[in-house]
């Protein structure tokens, strides 16, 4: 049977989004499921989307957010909105969350590819990518063909040489001595104008790597976070994909 990984993250406490990916992912028939990070923060279900990923015993790197909700560090560098949901967050979780947040590694390889939050040159300075010459220097710490990745909640794919990014890809073939550096999007709040989940799926048989987009029910996700004394602005965002 062909190998079908399910690469997903930026969670970030949005249990309907989660919920509605993993049926989209085994309804694809997928195999294993990997994660990019930032299983907390931003929405009301950090305890409902962290036990899920406990039970799922999957491949799993540490987000920023997962790092500064289980520790008590300054949040001086976090946007005040960011910065409020990660102290309500912090007072949610047990230590048993804490430890598997702690646990978490910055960078894993599995079966052949890289997964990391971040960036591979300094992941735990949290460095964004938005373009193809920030990639750049991804590439000369990048040691199989594939590396996948997350934080900027934008799906987008870096070709090693290319100067040209590809955004709003949908498949992608894996060519033999090619690097590939793919930000699989954002499960709980994505940020490219397109308000539906995403994640990728990474046939290994068919060297092809899919992004797939999901809906699920934002009005229920605005509710608990309106419920739960959050900023109003995050209930807002999710409707617009922004």
């Amino acid at each position: 049977m062909s190998k079908r990984y399910a690469i997903l993250g930026d969670i970030h406490s949005n249990w309907e989004a989660f919920d509605a990916v993993i049926a989209d992912a085994q309804a694809a028939d997928v195999t294993d499921y990997m994660c990019v990070g930032d299983v907390v923060g931003y929405n009301a279900d950090p305890v409902a989307c962290l036990e899920r990923i406990m039970e799922m015993n999957c491949a799993i790197v540490m987000g920023n957010h997962d790092q500064y909700c289980s520790t008590e560090s300054e949040l001086t560098d976090f946007h005040p909105l960011a910065a409020e949901v990660i102290v309500w967050t912090r007072n949610q979780l047990t230590d048993t969350h804490v430890e598997f947040l702690k646990a978490m590694p910055l960078v894993k390889r599995v079966s052949g590819f890289t997964l990391v939050h971040s960036t591979l040159d300094m992941p735990e300075k949290w460095g964004y990518v938005f373009d193809e010459f920030e990639a750049a220097a991804n590439f000369s710490y990048q040691s199989t063909p594939v590396c996948f990745h997350g934080h900027t909640h934008i799906p987008v794919m870096f070709e090693r040489g290319k100067r040209v990014s590809r955004s709003h890809f949908t498949t992608v073939k894996v060519t033999t001595g090619t690097r590939y550096f793919i930000n699989v999007g954002s499960v709980g709040q994505p940020r490219d104008g397109d308000p539906r989940a995403a994640y990728c799926i990474y046939d290994i048989d068919e060297r092809t790597i899919e992004l797939r987009r999901v809906k699920y029910d934002i009005p229920r996700v605005q509710k608990k976070i309106l419920d739960a004394g959050l900023p109003d602005r995050l209930a807002k965002r999710l409707q617009f994909g922004k």
